[in-house]
């Protein structure tokens, strides 16, 4: 039952994980390639996490070893940063992308740009 469990987990985190990869490349520029992949590997991530978390608390409560406890650790340190680094660096890209003048492709309306333009005017 615990296989089964653990497997489902992991074929839902692979099927998020290929739709993150499938955003990088249809996902028209660097802003929706970025949301796609980071929101995709965040949340297939997050399922393998817990096919992690799941397989080590099961093993260590029927075998009683530490080794399964010291794994039950790792991986929920390992989920904290991920849960911080990931979208932190999809923002300093993003950024970065945008301070070198990449703007999105349909751009309508930019927040950010508009923001700035007060900023100069209030200023001068």
């Amino acid at each position: 039952m615990l296989a089964l469990f653990v497997g489902l987990l992991l074929l839902v985190s692979l099927f998020f994980n290929c739709l993150g990869v499938l955003s990088l490349y249809r996902f028209p520029d660097v802003y929706t390639r970025l949301h796609g992949a980071t929101k995709c590997s965040t949340f297939g991530t997050i399922f393998a996490i817990f096919a992690l978390l799941l397989y080590s608390f099961a093993r260590f409560m029927a075998e009683g070893e530490s080794r399964f406890l010291v794994l039950f650790i790792h991986v929920v340190i390992g989920g904290i940063v991920l849960l911080i680094s990931n979208p932190t660096g999809a923002h300093a890209l993003a950024r970065a992308a945008y301070r070198a003048g990449i703007l999105p492709e349909p751009a309508v309306v930019d927040a950010l740009e508009e923001a700035n333009k007060r900023k100069r005017e209030a200023a001068a």
